[in-house]
């Protein structure tokens, strides 16, 4: 690890620190506590208010509807003083694309809280919004969400969209979902006495059942998840509410059904990512993407299947670990990784979208791990350990004790055991931290997008009387070029230009390799617009040259563009 990276990371975790120890004395218009989740109905008030404590700041813009009729909401965050959003760097942040994964939205509700109270009393980050813009969407499946909150569910379940679907194939719709037959708000597990079953109960805690060897002899057999067999088909909750995977239903490497569940019709067959997808289409100057996810303490980025060429270019990958490891400095438990290599493959994601399809430097974090019950690394696998210690923690809030209940199948069962809070979602007690990590690690990645400078600029005469040699070279300071390898690599977007004003007396122009080489690689066509496919290197540079004619005095302009950079100009004469 090089010594500037090192002091990078010193410096994140240092800004970290200090940030929590200021947090109390950053003023903020709304007051929002991060001590609880909110159901959709409740975050859509948090962004109103957000949006009308500060109109200078926030403007909330509704993208389309979900398929229940929900509004998609988007913030659009940034200090219109020193431009508009499309002129700058942008982040694009969102979460709760599965319905369960709660906290990922109070991630993004936090993210905009914070930055827009900050503005103007933290340095770093009013500086940070003043550079760049963000695009902020904390509910990528209100319905999802809506549904999780409001109907019985387990940790896992409303995960995909509503759209219903034949699960069981019988002709009939969410015709066989969950029952809650004990009352207690959650679906959790049935279990019968049985001499043949391959179960025992812990004799230490009962409510613990642990499965026995081959050659030994149980008493219990699991029957899965509470609920009935409603359409008579001899299998419980087989065909319940929802069918989509919304994070299965974008474009790039996008499968069938049939090959991965959950992919929907076809390519953003679902009206939220088809209303996410020509948002994002239209503001090619997002130069960043983070999404929240839940659970296991996971900084993920593509590819998410076996990717065609082989690997990411060399660039990317230099600027992704480099950010990772930031992330894993400022996240404790969490660990950097590849999606298809260490976690599992995924086809048609949307992070594998906005990479590979679109260029994007994007990372999903998986938050929350269960290390953090321990500020330590987990128990052992039997988790008796995790039971008592959350016991002690959260005063047995996330089980319900069996009850036994006359099941019309199967006779006399027991019902209880871990609800839907138990896993998964990060304990209210440690939300706001979980959350505010989250923040300074997506905040590092925004501040690493494109920055350019005119670092040096040189004129000469040339060898005749009216002949002149620029040289000028362009810098970016931060880890993301201005073009991404994958972007040149798939001829996605446009190239960065620099172009020469006024054009007429450009006569040959190209890039050097150093300021000492004079050997250049010239434009063949247009001299006077120099495009460059690859754009300005993460903490490099690039150096140009032109051969112009003109007399002494003239003013020549120098423009650099590019789709997720700053335009940046710089004039020179020639004396």
């Amino acid at each position: 690890m090089n010594s500037l990276f090192q002091s990078t990371i010193r410096c994140v975790v240092a800004a970290c620190a200090a940030s929590a120890i200021a947090q109390p004395h950053i003023p903020g218009k709304v007051e929002i506590p991060f001590n609880r989740y909110y159901t959709y109905v409740e975050l859509e008030g948090h962004l109103r208010a957000i949006a009308a404590a500060y109109p200078n700041l926030v403007t909330l813009t509704e993208i389309g509807q979900s398929l229940e009729g929900r509004s998609l909401w988007v913030a659009i965050v940034n200090n219109p003083a020193t431009g508009p959003d499309s002129s700058k760097p942008a982040m694009w942040i969102d979460g709760n694309v599965h319905g369960n994964e709660i906290q990922s939205a109070e991630a993004v509700l936090y993210s905009l809280w914070y930055l827009t109270k900050a503005h103007g009393v933290n340095p770093d980050l009013t500086r940070l919004l003043d550079e760049c813009s963000f695009y902020m969407m904390v509910s990528q499946n209100p319905d999802g969400r809506e549904a999780w909150f409001r109907d019985v569910q387990n940790s896992s379940s409303s995960r995909s969209n509503r759209r219903p679907v034949d699960n069981d194939r019988d002709g009939l719709f969410d015709e066989d979902g969950p029952d809650d037959l004990d009352g207690d708000g959650s679906i959790t597990q049935m279990w019968k006495q049985d001499p043949s079953g391959r179960f025992i109960r812990d004799r230490s805690d009962p409510r613990v059942f642990i499965r026995v060897a081959d050659t030994e002899k149980g008493e219990w057999t699991s029957l899965g998840s509470e609920g009935l067999d409603n359409d008579g088909d001899g299998q419980i909750n087989e065909d319940g509410p929802g069918g989509d995977d919304m994070n299965r239903n974008w474009p790039s490497d996008w499968q069938p059904d049939y090959v991965q569940g959950g992919a929907g019709l076809f390519p953003l067959s679902n009206p939220e990512p088809r209303a996410i997808a020509a948002f994002i289409l239209a503001h090619p100057n997002i130069a960043a993407v983070q999404s929240y996810h839940n659970s296991g303490g996971m900084i993920l980025r593509g590819p998410g299947a076996a990717y065609r060429e082989g690997t990411y270019p060399q660039g990317d990958i230099r600027a992704y670990d480099e950010i990772a490891r930031v992330g894993e400095e400022l996240l404790p438990y969490y660990k950097s990784m590849v999606i298809y290599r260490d976690l599992y493959t995924v086809h048609g994601g949307f992070v594998n979208w906005t990479a590979e399809g679109l260029g994007i430097f994007s990372f999903t974090n998986e938050m929350w791990h269960q290390g953090k019950y321990f500020q330590r690394e987990a128990p052992d696998a039997d988790g008796k350990r995790m039971w008592t210690f959350r016991d002690k923690l959260e005063f047995g809030q996330t089980f319900t004790p069996y009850k036994e209940f006359n099941h019309p199948q199967h006779g006399a069962v027991l019902i209880g055991g871990l609800n839907k809070w138990s896993s998964r979602v990060t304990p209210t007690f440690m939300l706001e931290e979980e959350c505010h990590r989250n923040f300074a690690f997506t905040m590092f990645h925004a501040a690493e997008t494109p920055r350019l400078s005119f670092a040096r600029t040189e004129v000469a005469r040339g060898t005749g009387p009216d002949s002149w040699i620029i040289t000028t070279e362009i810098r970016n300071d931060k880890l993301i070029p201005s073009r991404s390898g994958i972007a040149r690599q798939r001829g996605i977007g446009s190239a960065d230009v620099l172009t020469l004003s006024p054009p007429g007396g450009v006569a040959a122009a190209g890039t050097l390799s150093s300021w000492t080489n004079p050997r250049m690689d010239d434009v063949r066509r247009e001299p006077a617009r120099v495009q460059l496919p690859g754009g300005i290197p993460g903490r490099g540079s690039v150096i140009f040259r032109f051969y112009v004619t003109g007399n002494p005095g003239d003013t020549i302009t120098l423009e650099y563009t590019s789709q997720k950079a700053r335009t940046i100009r710089s004039t020179v004469q020639l004396r």
